[in-house]
């Protein structure tokens, strides 16, 4: 099963305040272990919302608005994909994620979601239709 761990934004990582010398040791120990055990397949930071945007959709009509976005609780500062066998392994995984320095910072969290699998889907997802997908990958990763 494949995993993406969501991480939350901080008012620290909104305002572009950089992560410490230590900090990029310490996720890098985190990483090699994840990359040592097989399951890492990406793994990212985003910069703060500043330099994004969100496009809502209504219809047919579309409104794009440039960041910066004010509810911080809701962003996200990074992601990590991983495959795993269940979640609770994922979990236990992410428990010692060293994403903040003790004391340092404003508490944040990490969010766990499964990515969905073609076989999720059952027979609303037809052969064909996961064949057409899958040639849209190997197209996409130059493999075709």
């Amino acid at each position: 099963m494949r995993f993406m761990v969501i991480t939350k934004a901080t008012a620290e990582s909104e305002a572009g305040v950089l992560p410490a010398t230590e900090d990029f040791d310490t996720m890098g120990e985190f990483i090699e272990e994840l990359v040592d055990a097989g399951v890492l397949l990406a793994a990212e930071g985003l910069r703060s919302s500043a330099d994004g945007a969100r496009i809502y959709f209504d219809g047919g009509s579309r409104t794009v608005v440039d960041g910066p976005f004010t509810e911080t609780k809701e962003l996200i500062a990074g992601f990590y994909l991983v495959e795993m066998k269940s979640r609770e392994e994922c979990v236990e995984w992410f428990k010692r994620c060293p994403i903040q320095r003790p004391g340092v910072g404003t508490p944040t969290n990490i969010e766990i979601r499964r990515v969905w699998e073609a076989g999720d889907f059952g027979e609303n997802f037809t052969a064909e239709q996961q064949e057409a997908v899958q040639k849209r990958w190997a197209k996409a990763a130059g493999t075709n």
